[in-house]
């Protein structure tokens, strides 16, 4: 563990006197917030000077400093932005964001696919990998003033952070912190077990490095001869590290050969070699130890050299012997053991993203490019959002509170009829974002809606929830189907005058495996009536008499709302619904019921008064057709109004209005407003302008 220092004095080293400044200026805000003995929290001056120990950027500093969770008594609040920039304003943001976080449970050990989730939602959701590198100083100083807490609360806080944060910091190349979180944390959860190696580390410790000297000393020797230029040093083992072996291996720290362990670092790939033979002619090696992981590298890519030696006392050592581009990998990728440790599969996102952490701790001037690049390269194509209880669902990128629905149950899906992000009503198209809170409306029957599948119009991203939907409707239209035959072959049967019939011949007679298919064949008209009545005639038929249940003629109108039918309403012009749109009512002092789209703007963005005028309405069985208001972006202005108008003439679908503008670059844009019927027909003519070439995008327009 690192000895605390002054963070004062500890923060101006190594900066320059306008940067000295601007830390002055954080540290002034922060100086007027009261001290209170009692607090025992993480304050950002002191997570600030944990940070100094890792060369951060200047930035980083003044985040940290800014980050302390007593900022939020402060009135007026500082505008922290204007002060200091977007970029530590932002910083600040994020790690205030991370240091609120509640997602975390305990039962999540046992759930590793859970755990994970969080993982990958904290990295994803930052904007700056600098966030997570000060919360993860906050983790540490947290943890270094555990002792003032509860029992209970040490618990959790360790476990938490052997299960989320060591992970995250292991995975980003920052083996400081991860062996330092780790090493705490066990701590806490298993005091004994801590001490008892604690100990018997230092009981030890002299006779471990008087053993590592003399065999560096030796061995540098030698390579010297030889004219091989290397870099020796002995590898530190830590408590959590040693126990997890332990456990692995059921065994106890007297058994464990690599307590004592030495790398060695050379120029080439035969150098590795040559000094692997001077290791086995000084000393005498354990040949089942061996592992030529340049041969055959991990699957990770690690690559090294490992062998295990027995000096003149007896003492194990293990040797890694390696070259600095293999020890740049192992460093700066994956292969720093996360892969193999934690079971996680890599990604070249992941490597990247790895290296670019270490660089920002390295090149501290160029930080904001390469932030750049860990934000667009890692976890680019997934969204991490969370259900009401809690929950966390891991979602492809540019998915819908239509996908969250189904990804949380199926029924859930079917029954959806509207979705509050954060607590407000949002359209179903609308594209989710990490960390946002998501809560599904449904309603009592599932009834999902034939737009949900159609491509143009954005409902649904996830091919799973694409499939889940289409099943339905087939479900659906098989019953259709299937009484539909149990009408139709009651009519014929009647119209002949048969009052029983032999299902059973008849299943023979149209090789159908099941009466309910069968009577969708009927249904679907696989089987005509001039068939069916073919078959009726012949005399040998007999058996069970077939049940008809007839549907009763709709009298509905073009909308029906709370239930009713006949009343009076308009359509709105803001979004112009269309037969197959989800719709709701709105009711006006002055125009009466307002029929609008539920994703239509003026809807969602209702204030929470004027949400109670809202009222359920669907469409009715009759038939209208609506004036519908599309734009088309072209590359080129050529022949372009002639083009669609000829589809459209073609679909005999009738033109209202037509506006083309054109561009200096010849590029042009189309808007129009055509008479359609319903959202299928709507689809299908987007489709068809879509094919025209030169045509760029085709959308209705909201």
């Amino acid at each position: 563990m690192q000895k605390k220092t002054d963070p004062d004095n500890h923060l101006f080293k190594e900066f320059s006197a306008n940067e000295n400044e601007e830390i002055k200026r954080a540290l002034t805000i922060i100086g007027r917030i009261p001290d209170d003995p009692h607090y025992h929290r993480p304050k950002g001056i002191e997570v600030a000077a944990i940070l100094r120990n890792y060369n951060v950027d200047l930035k980083t500093i003044v985040a940290a400093i800014l980050s302390d969770p007593r900022l939020s008594e402060l009135n007026p609040q500082p505008d922290i932005k204007e002060q200091f920039g977007e970029t530590v304003a932002a910083l600040v943001k994020d790690v205030n964001w991370l240091n609120k976080l509640t997602v975390y449970s305990p039962e999540m050990t046992k759930k590793p696919n859970e755990a994970e989730t969080l993982r990958r939602m904290l990295l994803s959701m930052t904007q700056d990998v600098r966030a997570v590198l000060i919360k993860l100083a906050y983790r540490i100083h947290r943890l270094r003033n555990l002792p003032k807490e509860s029992y209970e609360l040490r618990h959790f806080i360790s476990r938490e952070t052997l299960d989320i944060y060591a992970p995250i910091a292991n995975r980003l190349g920052i083996h400081q912190f991860k062996w330092e979180l780790e090493d705490m944390a066990f701590r806490y959860l298993e005091p004994q077990a801590y001490r008892q190696i604690a100990k018997s580390l230092a009981n030890n410790r002299v006779q471990r490095e008087n053993c590592i000297n003399r065999f560096i000393c030796l061995l540098q020797k030698h390579l010297a001869k030889e004219n091989i230029t290397s870099t020796c040093y002995g590898r530190p083992k830590h408590i959590y590290s040693i126990w997890k072996k332990m456990q692995r291996k059921q065994m106890d720290i007297d058994g464990l050969y690599d307590l004592l362990a030495v790398r060695v670092i050379v120029d080439n790939l035969t150098n590795c070699y040559t000094v692997l033979g001077i290791v086995h002619s000084l000393w005498q090696y354990i040949p089942k130890e061996f592992d030529d992981y340049i041969a055959n590298p991990k699957e990770n890519g690690y690559q090294s050299l490992h062998t295990v030696i027995l000096d003149p006392e007896g003492n194990r050592i293990e040797v890694q012997i390696r070259t600095q581009d293999m020890h740049n990998y192992a460093e700066l990728g994956v292969a720093a053991h996360w892969s193999y440790k934690e079971g996680g599969k890599q990604t070249a996102a992941m490597e990247k993203s790895v290296a670019t952490l270490r660089k920002l701790l390295e090149e501290k001037h160029n930080g904001e490019a390469l932030s750049d690049d860990f934000r667009s390269e890692l976890f680019n194509d997934r969204v991490y959002v969370l259900t009401p209880a809690g929950k966390l669902i891991d979602l492809a990128k540019g998915s819908t509170p239509l996908d969250f629905a189904y990804a949380v149950h199926t029924e859930i899906g079917h029954r959806c009829r509207g979705a509050k992000i954060n607590g407000r009503i949002v359209p179903l198209t609308y594209t989710l974002k990490s960390g946002e809170q998501v809560e599904i409306l449904t309603t009592k029957e599932s009834a999902p809606n034939h737009n949900w599948i159609d491509p143009n119009l954005g409902y649904l991203k996830s091919s799973r929830a694409i499939s889940k939907v289409k099943s339905w409707f087939r479900n659906q239209q098989q019953a259709e189907n299937i009484a539909r035959g149990k009408s139709i072959l009651d009519k014929e049967s009647k119209r002949l005058g048969i009052k029983v019939l032999n299902l059973d011949d008849m299943l023979g007679y149209f090789k159908k495996p099941g009466i309910d298919a069968l009577l969708e064949a009927i249904g679907r008209s696989d089987i005509n009536n001039r068939q069916l009545a073919g078959y009726l005639k012949i005399p040998e038929l007999e058996d069970v008499p077939v049940k008809v249940r007839q549907k009763k003629p709709s009298a509905k109108s073009v909308v029906s709302v709370a239930g009713i039918d006949n009343v009076e309403t308009t359509f709105a012009h803001c979004c112009s619904p269309v037969l197959g749109d989800d719709i709701i009512g709105y009711i006006s002092h002055h125009k009466g019921i307002t029929i609008h789209r539920t994703d239509c703007k003026n809807v969602t963005y209702l204030s929470i008064e004027k949400q109670a005028q809202l009222v359920s309405a669907e469409w009715g069985a009759k038939k209208t057709s609506h004036a519908v208001p599309i734009v088309i972006h072209a590359y080129n202005a050529q022949n372009l109004l002639n083009n669609v108008s000829q589809i459209l003439a073609q679909s005999k679908i009738h033109i209202f209005s037509a506006a083309l503008d054109t561009h200096p670059d010849f590029s042009a844009i189309l808007n129009m407003t055509i008479q359609i019927e319903n959202t299928n027909q709507l689809s299908q003519i987007l489709s068809k302008i879509n094919c025209v070439p030169n045509i760029m995008e085709v959308k209705r327009k909201t």
